[in-house]
């Protein structure tokens, strides 16, 4: 992918890539086969079949000559199943981010949650809270999603032609995934991903969103453990991780909007462009999920608090109310 488009992509490594797709693909062919299938070199022409998996199972088939090779299956059955197999191991990285930045979190908690700090409602300041009240809202937050992220399910995807295929049990059991019905035009499966993953970068957003705001040099009760450089300004530590943590909360959701809009243009049992419109969204969905939580991680784990700061902007609230300092 492009680390230039997006900073920080690297994070996401292979997931959703042209080779672990590719891989997943030949996965599901060596599973239906009953045999490890040898893969194919080169690159695969995808554009005059419509999608990747037309040119695959011809090399396929030159590859390993007198293997019954995707005999029964059509090409969506493979490719769905193939993006389940990607989507279940882009889940368990993200989850293992989202394990690593609420355990940041906790001490975080245990070290300053019981400073107490200003809240502030619609930009403006309110009532004294510890800062524990607001580190629970961060932690609230990234706990649902992670309930979301457990409770999907991976079902493997084996209609044949027009979704009447009968035989799923042993292709679902050798690549690990639930057994289900054909779900070729009913798409619940990949829009219940989209809203895990978007959920998970709204609460990486929230996060995000409050350093951004209380980093801020006039507040200065947050600020991240390494800021990043401007290019014209060398006093600058810009809090880099959040900013671009919020920029993947902004994309993140019209992106679940595609796979819903392409769910609800499902059509007759084999669908002319609604499916193809998820590939690329669901790729780019679950990288930036991926990177937008290992970066909070990070950003909570180095995450520094100034209670002098806080404790100044609390007086100074107080007095505003006509209270004591």
């Amino acid at each position: 992918m492009s680390e230039l488009f997006r900073p920080g992509d690297h994070r996401a490594g292979a997931v959703f890539s042209d080779a672990a797709f590719t891989a997943a693909m030949v996965a599901v062919e060596s599973a239906w086969a009953g045999t490890e299938l040898t893969a194919p070199d080169g690159e695969l022409d995808v554009e005059a079949g419509g999608n990747p998996l037309i040119p695959l199972v011809q090399a396929l088939r030159r590859a390993n000559p007198g293997v019954e090779v995707h005999t029964g299956l059509t090409s969506q059955d493979v490719v769905d199943t193939a993006l389940v197999l990607m989507l279940r191991d882009a889940v368990g990285r993200v989850r293992t981010h989202l394990a690593d930045a609420l355990g940041a979190l906790d001490r975080l908690d245990a070290a300053h949650g019981h400073h107490e700090v200003t809240a502030r409602t619609l930009t403006q300041w309110a009532l004294p809270v510890p800062l524990s009240h607001r580190f629970a809202a961060w932690r609230t937050g990234l706990r649902e999603a992670d309930a979301d992220l457990a409770a999907l399910t991976y079902p493997v995807q084996a209609g044949g032609p027009v979704g009447v295929l009968p035989d799923r049990r042993d292709l679902a059991a050798r690549l690990g995934l639930s057994d289900a019905p054909s779900w070729h035009t009913t798409r619940r499966p990949v829009t219940r991903a989209g809203d895990a993953l978007v959920a998970t970068t709204d609460a990486c957003g929230h996060v995000a969103r409050d350093v951004l705001t209380l980093s801020r040099p006039e507040v200065g009760e947050l600020s991240e453990g390494t800021g990043g450089g401007s290019s014209s300004m060398p006093h600058k530590a810009n809090p880099v991780l959040s900013v671009l943590i919020r920029s993947t909360a902004l994309v993140t959701p019209p992106l679940a909007a595609t796979l819903h809009a392409a769910a609800a243009d499902q059509v007759d049992e084999r669908a002319d462009g609604a499916w193809h419109a998820e590939w690329d969204t669901l790729r780019l969905l679950a990288r930036r999920t991926v990177v937008a939580t290992g970066q909070t991680a990070d950003l909570l784990a180095g995450l520094t608090v100034h209670p002098d700061r806080a404790a100044a902007n609390l007086a100074a609230a107080q007095r505003l109310r006509g209270g004591t300092p």
